[in-house]
């Protein structure tokens, strides 16, 4: 078993009687992580949403109700609550109820479980999202040594478990993935028309991955309004396929400032949405998916550091840039990723003059562990 590192964070918050709320893609480990989550307690309940009778159980109970289900467990583990209709009444009601029992609750997408949840049950949850595997948590498992040796693996086939895990059918895995269960719950919800829309908008930002996207060639490329392109991607962001960095300015007048770049949280995911799983050296995208990976392991790095950084990226309008500003509580570190190791790299003169207190590091494939662990 490779361990997640966000297992230790989750066990650390039992007690507290809030209810763990676990988010993040299908297939990214969540049920398996419930089941590591329950090893040594014999008085567990799990009920599974994507069965009606255990659906049953939750949607519509009262206080009393719910405390006669929960009451008798040290543990209850819901998986994919977001089948229970009003799943965050509920939830504000067990949290309310202050168990002795602790409640870990997980979900597919953040769609209807972000509405839901949010507003009635603040301050009676702990959330945390759960993404592919990262490369820590690999060279935990095997070692720094054996992941650099799959690192093209790792930048072509992405961090999906089941790719990881059994190696011989990424491919196959990876389209079924891509075509079955990416968008299932994007597709289920509401005010989606046009599935095959969805479809050419997430190739078309696959295409244009590392660099700067524009809403309005994207309304003109699929023929929709910019709204709807922006709905669309704000959807894709929920249900952990893409996520946003907007441009840093803070005060240089030739500064892009409403500009926005999209990657993808896996590799694999994009390179299986453009069918491409080429080697690098036949690869013209080297160097997008080298910063897609060092991206996305970043915000996984963030993430279950609980290292609160804002993510952007800089570009001025006479073409300076820099691939990623991490801000800190004020203090701005600078980030260029070159997948060529001997590459040289300085901050534009305009970041350094008009920045002078920021740090600035080129992210290689010979110096990246530091960044990403």
């Amino acid at each position: 078993m490779i361990k997640r590192i966000i297992k230790d964070l989750i066990l650390a918050d039992y007690g507290r009687k809030k209810v763990i709320v676990l988010l993040g893609a299908r297939q990214v480990g969540k049920t398996t992580l419930l089941s590591e989550l329950q090893d040594g307690t014999d008085k567990a309940l799990f009920l599974n949403c994507d069965n009606v009778d255990d659906v049953l159980a939750l949607e519509g109970r009262t206080s009393t109700e719910l405390k006669h289900l929960l009451s008798s467990y040290d543990l209850a583990f819901i998986d994919e609550a977001q089948r229970v209709k009003n799943i965050g009444l509920t939830l504000k009601m067990i949290g309310d109820l202050k168990l002795s029992t602790q409640v870990v609750v997980t979900g597919s997408s953040s769609l209807d479980m972000a509405d839901e949840i949010n507003e009635p049950a603040t301050g009676r949850l702990i959330e945390y999202n759960l993404y592919p595997f990262s490369l820590s948590e690999l060279a935990v498992a095997s070692s720094e040594r054996e992941e650099n040796r799959l690192l093209e693996s790792r930048m072509i086939y992405g961090l999906y478990p089941e790719v990881v895990t059994e190696p011989a059918n990424a491919k196959r895995t990876l389209m079924a993935l891509t075509n079955n269960y990416l968008y299932k719950d994007l597709f289920a919800y509401k005010g989606i028309k046009k599935p095959e829309l969805i479809q050419k908008l997430v190739r078309a930002l696959a295409l244009q991955l590392g660099s700067e996207v524009s809403y309005n060639e994207l309304s003109n490329l699929l023929g929709v309004d910019r709204g709807t392109v922006e709905t669309y991607i704000n959807l894709l962001e929920k249900c952990f396929v893409v996520f946003r960095l907007d441009s840093f300015s803070r005060n240089l007048r030739n500064e892009i400032k409403k500009g926005k770049k999209i990657y993808f949280y896996d590799n694999g995911v994009r390179n299986a949405i453009l069918s491409n799983f080429a080697p690098l050296e036949l690869r013209n995208d080297v160097g997008a998916l080298w910063e897609n990976l060092m991206v996305s392991e970043r915000v996984k790095r963030n993430s279950y550091s609980s290292n609160f950084a804002q993510l952007f990226f800089w570009r001025t309008h006479e073409q300076q840039e820099i691939d990623l500003i991490e801000d800190l509580d004020g203090v701005l570190h600078a980030f260029e990723f070159k997948w060529n190791g001997k590459a040289k790299s300085r901050p534009p003169k305009a970041f350094a003059v008009t920045y002078p207190h920021s740090t600035y590091e080129v992210v290689t494939p010979e110096n990246y562990w530091p960044f990403v662990k």
